[in-house]
């Protein structure tokens, strides 16, 4: 398993933008697929995008369009660009590595984040 830790959540007002981060404590994480997740209160734990080691992405349709994720290998860190948050993307957001990455889907790995809570305001 790899050691991951989110950061970037915040407050922010409907239309705003947020940019999380993930790094991953990890000699082996470029090589490896990550996939973002987001779990809303009273809800489950749901896949939001992902990418692989060659910065491939899918995503979900809620998202398409607006949310963008992206990685730096060299700093072992991926990153979810949010723009126009809307109140349904409140959550905390985690992210995942050590899955299985296709162009459609993303497999969960056995590596989680803590987590970092994202509050969008109407």
């Amino acid at each position: 398993q790899v050691q991951l830790v989110e950061s970037g959540g915040g407050l922010v007002q409907a239309g705003g933008s947020l940019r999380l981060s993930c790094v991953a404590f990890s000699r082996t994480f470029g090589m490896g697929a990550v996939g973002w997740y987001r779990q809303a209160p009273g809800g489950r734990r749901a896949l939001v995008g992902s990418i692989n080691s060659a910065g491939g992405t899918n995503y979900v349709d809620s998202v398409k369009g607006r949310f963008t994720i992206s990685r730096d290998n060299t700093k072992s860190t991926v990153y979810l660009q949010m723009n126009d948050l809307k109140p349904e993307d409140t959550a905390v957001y985690y992210c995942n590595a050590g899955g299985t990455w296709t162009a459609n889907a993303y497999d969960q790995g056995a590596s989680w984040g803590q987590g970092t809570q994202v509050t969008v305001s109407s």
